[in-house]
């Protein structure tokens, strides 16, 4: 098995899933079906409805407080990932970059606003990481 292929589907997998509660799940939704209607048209029908159902069960999991629920939903994705990829390595490309889209560009940093407002006696303390306060 191609390491390649098996880290594309590991990631695309775990993107997908932690995508499905986000404001950006319908064109994830989109991208994924248009992966698998320009290379097996006769299940991108079948792919969008299993998408919205594994949604649903993540929705409902996480509700219930069933945290095993994603990391099931995950290697589930991952392995039809990995298995289209298998058969159709020329979708790899654009799976990469449908998944840059949602992916924050590495070693940029976050982004972080504070604001603060104090009076009379009151102090404020503030960090973006960790803070030490030593005060006698």
């Amino acid at each position: 098995m191609d390491p390649e292929i098996v880290a594309l589907a590991s990631s695309a997998g775990t993107t997908i899933v932690t995508l499905m509660a986000t404001d950006a799940w319908e064109r994830v939704r989109d991208g994924i079906t248009s992966l698998w209607r320009r290379e097996h048209a006769e299940r991108a029908e079948a792919i969008a409805a299993e998408l919205d159902v594994t949604r649903e069960d993540l929705l409902v999991a996480s509700q219930t407080g069933d945290q095993a629920v994603e990391g099931e939903l995950q290697a589930e994705w991952q392995g039809r990932i990995r298995r289209l990829l298998t058969a159709q390595p020329e979708v790899a490309e654009e799976l990469r970059r449908l998944l840059d889209e949602f992916t924050p560009e590495a070693g940029a940093a976050p982004k972080a606003t504070q604001h603060a407002t104090a009076s009379g006696h009151a102090r404020i303390y503030q960090a973006g990481r960790d803070q030490h306060i030593s005060e006698r």
